[in-house]
């Protein structure tokens, strides 16, 4: 029996995704109302209305097969619950780069990250060579923009 991957995320990364399924679902009879109505006009094979309303339907579906997948294999995290001295998911990580300046970035799930927000994927380049690291190790990441450094200054769990 194949076992199923669980995805690790956080609670906030879960009520996005939940959100996200509640409103595809929600459009499903707007769909279903749009081809009919598409469908009263006529002839199919030149109706850009039928056919865009088709092709729509079939992205709305695929998108909620692919939503229940991840909310069924979800298994949510609380950093709050978590603790020690190493980095895991769900930690909150400061890092001082090349320049001595402090980063911050929390490990989260791979539909959750957003560098920008300081939320970086746990199988990123940065997020594997941070995972099991402690307090003072050095890190070096081949990223695109080349090799980085960092050192480890702060782990935290919030």
């Amino acid at each position: 029996m194949a076992s199923v991957e669980k995805l690790p995320m956080l609670a906030a990364g879960y009520e996005r995704l939940t959100a996200e399924l509640k409103a595809l679902r929600e459009e499903r009879p707007l769909i279903v109302d749009a081809i009919e109505e598409a469908r009263a006009h006529g002839d199919l094979s030149e109706n850009a209305e039928y056919h865009a309303a088709k092709e729509r339907q079939g992205q709305v579906e695929a998108s909620i097969g692919d939503l229940e997948d991840r909310v069924s294999r979800a298994q949510i995290i609380d950093p709050t619950t978590l603790s020690g001295d190493k980095i895991i998911f769900g930690a909150t990580v400061t890092l001082l780069d090349d320049d001595d300046k402090p980063v911050k970035y929390q490990i989260v799930g791979p539909y959750e990250a957003d560098a920008k927000q300081g939320m970086i994927s746990y199988n990123s380049p940065l997020g594997k060579a941070l995972i099991g690291r402690k307090v003072d190790e050095e890190i070096e990441v081949t990223v695109p923009s080349g090799d980085k450094f960092y050192q480890v200054k702060k782990i935290e769990f919030i």
